[in-house]
């Protein structure tokens, strides 16, 4: 009977193994982890839902410190004043809570999503949106992992996510990805641009970043 249990009960390190090695100081441990649900999250005190994602019925706190936050302020100050671009995408910050495949619910750091796929063009009222994102920015934090990183990569590209910017602060670069393994890395001299999904839009790596500072 040993053996069995050795099989199937699943520990702490398994937890933290499959969610990206992540801190265990950033998994709540309450509901246990791998039971946790969406009304689990929903019921979190603001304050923490605020900063909470469920990852395989986990909930897992996000890492994001005054730095990060600010880049992503910034990005959605720059996002909300091109022209028209308000018309054809909705804008998510850090605390935006989306679906995502196999009941995944992220929080990129910066979301964009296309009218045009939003029911009557505009976001719904629910509290966690239904509809995954065109672009998700997410923006390292000391506190995340790379295997925490290919796992969000994982889910944003198997839920049909179209563009995904992995914002470096540290060393001021942006690495684009088209999938889950094929990216495209630009530093502070470059200019991004919208691709696909925001045609006519680009943005100064280095104003983006001198502009949160």
């Amino acid at each position: 009977m040993s053996a069995v249990l050795e099989e199937t009960v699943e520990t702490m390190a398994d937890v933290l193994e499959r969610l990206g090695h992540v801190p265990a100081d950033r998994v709540l441990t309450r509901p246990q982890p791998g039971t946790a649900t969406e009304k689990d999250l929903l019921r979190l005190p603001n304050d923490v839902r605020r900063m909470c994602e469920l990852v395989d019925g986990t909930l897992v706190v996000k890492a994001m410190g005054a730095p990060e936050s600010a880049i992503a302020a910034v990005l959605l100050m720059i996002l909300g004043r091109h022209p028209g671009l308000s018309k054809v995408a909705a804008f998510l910050g850090p605390d935006g809570l989306t679906r995502y495949f196999g009941d995944q619910i992220r929080m990129p750091d910066v979301a964009v999503i296309l009218r045009s796929r939003l029911p009557g063009g505009k976001l719904p009222k629910e509290q966690i949106c239904p509809v995954p994102p065109d672009l998700a920015v997410e923006i390292l934090s000391p506190g995340n992992t790379e295997k925490e990183i290919e796992r969000k990569l994982g889910d944003f590209f198997a839920s049909e996510v179209r563009l995904v910017w992995i914002v470096d602060p540290q060393s001021r670069t942006v690495r684009v990805y088209t999938s889950a393994q094929e990216f495209t890395e630009f530093g502070e001299d470059d200019t991004l641009d919208g691709g696909d999904v925001l045609p006519g839009f680009t943005l100064s790596i280095r104003d983006w970043f001198d502009e949160a500072e």
